[in-house]
């Protein structure tokens, strides 16, 4: 099951109260104030994750919480620290806060970690509250409370060539060609109902090359407005360097015009925005197996005037095939070149340390 939102509820643990007590020993008179601070509260943290490809394990498990902060204790015994917990989500989920409607972080790089949630900070002891004229003090102070938090998670499929088009038009069997993925292929539209990645390899070892390649469910005239399965896919293409869009040359569609089937899709990308319609396209003439010549000739001449790179191939027939590949491994390669190292991932979360001295050990009387 494909999962790409999610909206969760979380809460960091609260910090434990710190405690009220005094030294009751023999031999030890005047012992003193001895309360324990309170534990601290756990965070909730995220960690991009390359096990995890949807937002599935969120749908069913929507409310998430830390462990909170053990009360503080007689004898200037504190509380432990309450756990973390990590929530794990895939590469190329965004974290919005839901009521605010900020963006708290994007996922981009392999074991990537925020903390979303910070937990409360563990109470005083009444051993903290002493002083010289005041020294049986009964102060002490409550554990305050863990963040609490709406967010919602979006999944932005993190590929480099996004291919494009009417619905039936060949995209899942050119992406099967392509690439080992095996999509659902038939002959009736809306046969993808989610996007199908797949990884592309170009070129022989040692200088073989390889891309991940992503098909979009089938876009129709008025998607932007709901028609259709809507644009609500789009966002998974929003990270590539290279848009593949396919016209139907052939007359199964029962379109005649494929410049204007260019056009409309062309048009959606522009109403989705982020950009879309600033990506390099590369336009390919699909179905080249039953092509109409006309069809052709009109998106050839259409293509060289817009100086858009142009291909005509047959996904049955393998025609075409090895000549997209490697276009689309060049535009990729020529992307990558201009993108920086990404940054080495944090390290781990430690536990919380208590912002307060350790209290001074009374010393025993001796008889």
């Amino acid at each position: 099951m494909f999962i790409d939102e999610a909206r969760i509820r979380i809460k960091a643990g609260d910090g434990g109260n710190g405690c009220m007590a005094f030294r009751r020993e023999k031999f030890v008179p005047r012992g003193g104030p001895s309360g324990g601070d309170g534990g601290h509260g756990g965070d909730i943290l995220m960690r991009a994750s390359e096990k995890h490809n949807t937002l599935v394990h969120f749908r069913f498990n929507p409310e998430h919480k830390a462990q909170r902060g053990i009360h503080g204790e007689g004898s200037n015994m504190s509380g432990a620290s309450g756990e973390h917990t990590v929530l794990s989500v895939p590469l190329g989920t965004v974290v919005y806060d839901e009521d605010t409607g900020d963006m708290l972080h994007d996922f981009q790089y392999p074991d990537e970690q925020i903390v979303v949630a910070r937990g409360g900070r563990g109470g005083r002891g009444n051993q903290h509250f002493a002083t010289p004229t005041h020294q049986a003090p009964r102060e002490h102070e409550l554990g305050r409370p863990g963040e609490a938090r709406n967010l919602r998670l979006e999944l932005k499929l993190l590929a480099d060539v996004g291919l494009l088009g009417y619905p039936n038009v060949g995209k899942s069997t050119l992406i099967s060609r392509l690439s080992a993925a095996k999509p659902k292929i038939a002959n009736y539209a809306f046969t993808t109902l989610e996007p199908n990645l797949g990884v592309v390899k170009v070129g022989d070892f040692p200088h073989e090359q390889s891309f991940v390649i992503a098909d979009m469910p089938g876009l129709i005239e008025g998607a932007s407005q709901g028609a259709g399965l809507g644009i609500q896919f789009l966002r998974h293409i929003e990270r590539t360097s290279v848009l593949a869009h396919l016209v139907d040359v052939s007359d199964a569609s029962g379109r005649e015009d494929p410049v204007e089937d260019f056009k409309i899709i062309a048009g959606e990308l522009k109403e989705f925005g982020h950009g879309l319609d600033k990506k390099p396209v590369l336009v390919v003439a699909a179905k080249m197996d039953a092509v109409n010549p006309d069809k052709l000739k009109k998106l050839t001449a259409f293509a060289k005037r817009r100086k858009l790179p142009f291909f005509a191939l047959s996904s049955v027939s393998g025609e075409g095939i090895e000549a997209l590949k490697f276009a689309l491994g060049k535009a990729v390669q020529d992307f990558r070149s201009g993108i920086p190292v990404a940054p080495p991932p944090p390290p781990p979360a430690k536990k919380h340390k208590s912002p307060y001295p350790a209290p001074l050990a009374s010393k025993k009387s001796s008889r």
